[in-house]
């Protein structure tokens, strides 16, 4: 039996909608991910308390997304990393960097005026962004 419609709490969403909100929603939370770990990082973390810290905060993150995110991040010198084989399972610890820092602050920073000038633009405090 082929299911042509998604069903979430409060309407029924037909697929070919359903995909592209899917897809614009991966679009949004792409960027928003590199935010939230390196922000995330300022005390150093092993890979999945990271994990568990970014769903603690209701960040919908999985580990096939975090660990090349953080990978990438640590080829860019964003984030440092060390082994902690202390234990008896080794674990890398990663931290932002001095110049993860510097980039976090110019990006947060190009976050809020993003923010703001969307606000502008769709209606601050507005739900859905259209006119009742």
């Amino acid at each position: 039996m082929m299911c042509d419609a998604q069903y979430n709490a409060l309407e029924v969403i037909p697929m070919p909608e359903f995909d592209t909100m899917q897809n614009l929603l991966t679009e949004l939370r792409r960027g928003s991910l590199t935010l939230a770990v390196l922000g995330s990082l300022r005390e150093p973390r092993y890979g999945y308390a990271l994990l568990q810290t970014l769903q603690g905060q209701n960040i919908d993150i999985e580990a096939n997304t975090l660990y090349p995110l953080l990978r990438r991040l640590e080829s860019q010198e964003l984030l440092t990393s060390d082994w902690d084989t202390s234990e008896s399972r080794p674990r890398k610890y990663y931290t932002v960097s001095l110049r993860g820092k510097e980039v976090l602050k110019q990006l947060m920073k190009e976050w809020g005026n993003m923010q703001r000038s969307i606000e502008a633009i769709c209606g601050e405090g507005e739900n859905d962004g259209t006119d009742k």
